[in-house]
């Protein structure tokens, strides 16, 4: 996916009406990479989502590496989600990663209003295994 995360906010700007922020979260989703049937499996699942997400990361050798994220989800405005939180991390250094502000990118795009509780507890889900991802990487 090639847009960046402060393309989606520009976007989001213009977007006022929350349904039609609904249908481009919707399509970010559908610009996803195609996701290889033979990472859906148990250990790329993240846990806490009540939607079925699979995350997987390719580490590019560099000082530092950089790591790629791909991912999946079963459900339209997960995969959209998704797809946020992969234009705000992936390519990035773990540092990067870590020290990114989310928290501050969620409120922007006033993500927090308009999700449910399950949606926004599967997102804050999807940051916590990226960070770890992260981790890992760095170690």
């Amino acid at each position: 996916m090639d847009i960046t995360i402060d393309r989606i906010m520009q976007n989001f700007d213009v977007l006022t009406d929350w349904e039609d922020r609904y249908r481009y979260i919707i399509e970010l989703g559908r610009k996803l990479p195609s996701f290889d049937e033979k990472y859906k499996i148990d250990t790329n699942l993240v846990r806490g989502c009540v939607s079925q997400v699979w995350l997987v990361t390719d580490v590019r050798d560099g000082d530092p590496p950089v790591i790629e994220f791909r991912a999946d989800s079963d459900a339209q405005i997960v995969k959209g989600l998704v797809a946020i939180l992969l234009s705000l991390y992936s390519g990035k250094t773990a540092r990067e990663i870590l020290t990114a502000d989310i928290r501050s990118i969620f409120q922007k795009l006033d993500l927090a209003k308009h999700l449910s509780i399950n949606r926004a507890n599967g997102f804050a889900s999807m940051v916590k295994r990226i960070h770890e991802l992260a981790l890992a990487t760095a170690a």
